[in-house]
């Protein structure tokens, strides 16, 4: 079956400008590494699954918005019908093999450039360079502070060094890297004392700490230590501090060393004015991910700071014919010059493709709407369009 053209995708009628803004590559501002190999339908289940979980016995995770989503509208990208049953997809997925559907749905999506997270540890996906090839598209790295921490706590060195060999570590990989980022939100939650913890109570929190460093690190001084030495590095290097919040978990089979199982943990972006506020005369850009279902906090939040940007993250593919929905509360406040588009996708292609598809179809809802409504020109929303697919993510990571 020969695959739609990109503007047969949009589901409402818009003018001229306005489609060519919501069908110009994106820049996906966060995402992860797809799996590079062949898996189960059971593997497969989990990785599409919001919680990274088998579905209950005697059910499937295609029976969710996201699977619907898959089946209509990955399947003719795979070369099938439109809602070709799951047996059928999975099917065609393995005759295909991993590395051709990857292609296909990775350059599908209409991305220029991924920024991608590889700190989650989670074997046999692919590289920032790898994503990028597969997606015909530049790529850069966003550096997990967590996982820098892991690697110096489990070097064996004195207490008295950790503080200096993590400032160190953060420098050096933070040389190649488009971003920072945080899972703060998963060690010791958003709500944390946001002053920079002193040297004396650093170093005996590291004597703790190093004692068992494979654990994971939830040491609040640590933490807060942790994003105080990022900020330091971030301004050096004019980088964004992204920061996860909302549901915690997308699909994940783990989330980094010692995070398995946080899905379905929760964080308000709100709890982290505090730290948001210190940072406000730094001018470190803060990125606030995967606010949902806290995304109306987190608009708020990027109205109020200016150095606070935000994204809708994997709600858009998990909400997919919902995805509209979504975006409309996201724009009710914030500001157009502070969201960003990232498909948080990680696992399965599939839905970094479904992200992609799924925020300029529910967009066009939005901006279709305005524009009859008499609110917004079409020359607004066209460039509310291309502020949020590209250009602001473009200036926020200096790309």
């Amino acid at each position: 079956m020969p695959e739609p053209r990109p503007d047969e995708l949009l589901p409402v009628p818009l003018p001229d400008a306005v489609r060519a803004a919501l069908l110009a590559p994106m820049v996906d501002q966060h995402c992860h590494g797809v799996r590079r190999d062949d898996t189960t339908r059971s593997g497969f289940e989990q990785l599409i699954g919001a919680g990274g979980t088998p579905a209950p016995p005697g059910t499937t995770h295609f029976d969710t918005p996201a699977g619907a989503a898959i089946r209509r509208w990955c399947a003719p990208v795979l070369g099938l019908e439109p809602h070709a049953s799951a047996t059928v997809y999975l099917s065609r997925r393995a005759e295909l093999g991993a590395a051709e559907v990857n292609r296909r749905l990775l350059r599908g999506a209409g991305v220029s450039a991924f920024l991608v997270d590889a700190g989650l540890d989670v074997p046999g996906v692919l590289s920032p360079a790898e994503m990028g090839r597969l997606g015909a598209a530049a790529a850069d790295e966003i550096v997990r502070l967590e996982q820098v921490e892991q690697d110096v706590a489990e070097a064996g060195l004195p207490a008295a060094d950790y503080a200096g060999m993590l400032r160190d570590e953060l420098a050096a990989r933070a040389a190649r890297a488009a971003a920072l980022k945080s899972v703060a939100a998963h060690r010791c939650g958003l709500g944390f004392d946001p002053s920079r913890p002193s040297r004396g109570s650093v170093i005996a929190a590291a004597g703790r700490r190093l004692a068992d460093p494979k654990a994971r690190l939830d040491d609040p001084v640590l933490v807060r230590h942790l994003l105080w030495a990022a900020v330091d590095v971030a301004r050096e290097r004019s980088l964004p501090l992204q920061f996860h919040c909302g549901l915690s978990c997308w699909g994940m089979s783990g989330t980094g060393p010692g995070d398995a199982g946080v899905a379905g943990h929760l964080a308000d972006p709100a709890l982290l004015t505090g730290f948001v506020r210190a940072l406000a005369p730094l001018g470190v850009p803060v990125v606030l991910l995967h606010c949902y279902p806290y995304h109306r906090q987190a608009a708020y939040l990027a109205g109020v700071f200016p150095h606070v940007y935000v994204d809708a993250g994997p709600a858009v593919a998990h909400t997919a014919a919902g995805s509209a929905h979504v975006l409309r509360e996201l724009l009710e406040l914030v500001p157009f010059h502070k969201q960003m588009y990232g498909s948080g996708c990680h696992g399965a292609a599939e839905l970094c493709f479904l992200a992609a598809l799924c925020h300029r179809r529910g967009l066009a809802r939005v901006l279709g709407d305005r524009i009859a409504e008499g609110e917004w020109s079409p020359a607004d929303a066209a460039r509310i369009a291309h502020m949020i697919g590209a250009g602001n993510a473009r200036r926020v990571y200096r790309l």
